[in-house]
């Protein structure tokens, strides 16, 4: 239940309490494992989700890590002492940026270059604008505070081709890789080829219970597993994250494309209704946005009202922008999601406007 408040019965919300709360772990995790199971070792749950995705993503080697914040910064700390640059580029609204307290640099001494506008997409004519050497860029696909937006393939593959042209690295945040795949339908080790590091979470689209693993060439990842330890990412006993990640990674990439296609028709349905916004038209992935024109306090006492009388939780997040008389939220299609019709969720953001006096 949201801060301990109403019960959740339903929700559009990805992570909501219903489907992460220990019962329904637990249940999910004792599939995968029983007596024989080795904690530990190269037959382990964490050596064995090491291998697999590894393999998935076409790299020499895979580390686990116990958050993507940590992965993240070590990838781009090897990029710089391997290159003697500290600055790399990214979108101005990078999660490494927005949501970590600026850790590359509090704690590995590395700058940001805000590339390109905060709200488009960035190019290659943005990145070919700056002005230094880089150590490496990065690119987050999808861009999830864009609603979900990837550049082309052909101009992703060419900013790439820019940037490690000039001797900086490519580093791809792939925490919602999955949900990208769905847009460039290349397999896995075609998008992740073009990087030379690749992080991927294992909670967000994968539904675990926390952790990240980052690949890369061996040397990398060797080098990467110094500074987990360094950081005191060098965890004993994750076997439990390792296992919560691969019943995700059985369960639910096969059906991604399946989520897209449920979020563009609610997409359609709430744009056809004409009091709400989904962005991108039509979503590129299984996320977007629902922009709505009313201000955030007002919306966040309406979903509340919705919450108490229905259960059902819209978001977990309203998200407030230039124009204080709008607002928005995300919408990440998994199972949460396709429990909806597209005409419901249509009608619960009319209920939820109404509300919200718009």
């Amino acid at each position: 239940m949201p801060d301990g408040g109403t019960p959740v019965r339903r929700s559009l919300f990805l992570h909501a309490p219903i489907r992460r709360g220990p019962r329904a772990m637990l249940e999910q995790m004792l599939r995968l494992v029983d007596e024989d199971t080795p904690p530990d070792g190269p037959e382990g749950p964490v050596a064995v989700l090491e291998r697999r995705l590894a393999d998935l993503l076409g790299k020499e080697s895979a580390l686990f890590f116990p958050s993507g914040t940590m992965a993240q910064q070590v990838a781009l700390r090897l990029h710089a002492d391997a290159r003697g640059r500290r600055t790399f580029a990214a979108h101005p609204q990078s999660h490494l940026d927005v949501w970590e307290e600026q850790g590359y640099n509090a704690v590995h001494g590395l700058r940001f270059h805000r590339t390109g506008d905060p709200f488009e997409l960035m190019t290659a004519r943005d990145l070919a604008a700056i002005g230094e050497p880089l150590a490496a860029a990065v690119w987050e696909l999808p861009q999830r505070d864009l609603g979900g937006l990837l550049p082309e393939w052909d101009d992703l593959c060419d900013q790439v081709a820019l940037v490690r042209g000039s001797g900086a690295a490519a580093h791809l945040d792939g925490a919602r890789l999955w949900e990208a795949q769905t847009y460039y339908r290349r397999p896995f080790d075609q998008i992740a080829g073009l990087f030379d590091s690749v992080y991927v979470s294992l909670y967000k689209s994968l539904q675990g219970v926390r952790g990240a693993v980052l690949a890369a060439d061996a040397d990398t990842v060797r080098a990467a597993g110094v500074w987990r330890q360094r950081l005191g990412g060098g965890i004993a006993d994750a076997w439990p994250l390792a296992v919560a990640a691969m019943v995700g990674l059985d369960a639910l990439p096969p059906r991604m494309a399946a989520f897209r296609d449920h979020a563009i028709a609610i997409a359609a349905a709430v744009n056809a209704d004409g009091v709400a916004r989904a962005y991108p038209d039509p979503p590129q992935t299984p996320i977007f946005h629902i922009h709505l024109p009313a201000p955030r306090a007002a919306v966040e006492r309406a979903g509340s009202a919705i919450l108490a009388e229905h259960g059902i939780q819209l978001w977990g997040r309203v998200r407030s922008g230039p124009d204080p008389s709008r607002c928005s939220f995300e919408v990440t299609v998994g199972e949460n999601a396709t429990e909806f019709t597209p005409d419901e969720v249509a009608a619960l953001i009319r209920d939820l406007l109404t509300r919200a006096g718009a």
